[in-house]
């Protein structure tokens, strides 16, 4: 009531109403650092592994993807914001507004959470596997790794399909499956790589791994 409705693609008065109106007051939440690409936290290599090493990082979290509106991807802060002190969180793609909103602190003097960028930067976490593995002399599926997978359209099914191409296993994958994996298809995944669907709460298991 008491609204003026334009008829025409004029919006000159819009734009003066616009412009008598305050601005908008400044509000900063907090400070969050960005920009762990791949040969960043490569170049921590060795203080990675001397925290490792000496038991200050027990555990790593790959906790990211895509995000989504449907009830369930709580989950995904759960993880991050319950993960142990003694454990670094890696994070990308657009599942990371879900937990970037938290001070995790400092581990070994390297940040909790190491935000590695959007979707597209899923190489560069495999990259950081695979570098940690080449270093420690193991495989991807023997590190102190979880990876926690958020999904929700066709890149994070790509991102899960290169995971898969490259043997990891145990990966957990949420908050519901990809329609195209029918009940068959998902338990012959399930029993070749360990594949499992998040729960309705992070389990202990996934929780004191550190």
């Amino acid at each position: 009531p008491g609204g003026k409705r334009l008829k025409t693609n004029d919006f000159s008065e819009v734009i003066a109403l616009a412009k008598e109106c305050p601005a908008l007051p400044e509000e900063h939440k907090r400070t969050s650092t960005i920009g762990f690409h791949h040969s960043v936290i490569t170049g921590l290599a060795d203080k990675i592994i001397e925290a490792v090493q000496s038991g200050q990082v027990k555990h790593f979290y790959l906790v990211g993807g895509c995000d989504g509106a449907e009830l369930g991807r709580n989950y995904f802060t759960k993880v991050a914001q319950q993960a142990p002190e003694s454990s670094i969180i890696l994070t990308l793609g657009c599942g990371k507004y879900r937990i970037r909103d938290y001070d995790y602190g400092t581990v070994a003097g390297l940040p909790r959470l190491l935000d590695m960028g959007q979707c597209n930067d899923a190489y560069g976490a495999i990259q950081v596997a695979l570098a940690l593995a080449k270093a420690f002399d193991c495989g991807v599926n023997d590190l102190p790794l979880s990876l926690v997978i958020s999904w929700f359209e066709q890149k994070a099914v790509a991102v899960l399909l290169t995971l898969l191409y490259l043997g990891v296993k145990g990966i957990r994958l949420g908050p519901n499956p990809p329609a195209f994996l029918t009940p068959n298809v998902f338990q012959i995944l399930q029993e070749k790589f360990d594949l499992k669907l998040t729960e309705a709460e992070p389990p202990q298991e996934l929780l004191q791994l550190a």
